[in-house]
């Protein structure tokens, strides 16, 4: 089992950047792919970025490619989120998972999740 708490969201303008941190305890973090997932008010979760255990594949929605960056530090149990040239639409609650599956992009393949963390984009 893994526990995970999220931190670094916050109140942040158009344009601007955030890098949110996915923190775990409990289970070797290597042996789950972990993802970021978001939900905004009266939208399903969503996935935005995944990363595999070995971090050598990664997978971006589309309405994040080019602007948010996965990646993760296995001798400090986190994974983390970049996010640039933040737009509106970004605004959401955004959510550390973990999945013990191959691979997936699903938050149905997900076991373990963060309490979430808000990220607001105001114009």
């Amino acid at each position: 089992q893994v526990q995970l708490i999220e931190s670094g969201g916050g109140l942040v303008q158009a344009g601007d950047s955030l890098k949110l941190s996915c923190a775990a305890t409990g289970r070797t973090f290597s042996s789950y792919v972990m993802g970021w997932f978001r939900q905004a008010p009266g939208k399903e979760r969503e996935s935005v970025a995944v990363i595999s255990r070995s971090g050598g594949a990664t997978y971006y929605a589309d309405s994040v490619k080019g602007r948010f960056t996965i990646s993760t530090n296995n001798a400090q149990n986190t994974v983390y989120l970049q996010m640039s040239s933040l737009k509106l639409e970004d605004t959401a609650i955004y959510y550390c998972a973990a999945s013990q599956a191959y691979w997936s992009i699903y938050a149905r393949d997900y076991d373990y999740w963060g309490q979430g963390t808000q990220v607001t984009v105001s114009s």
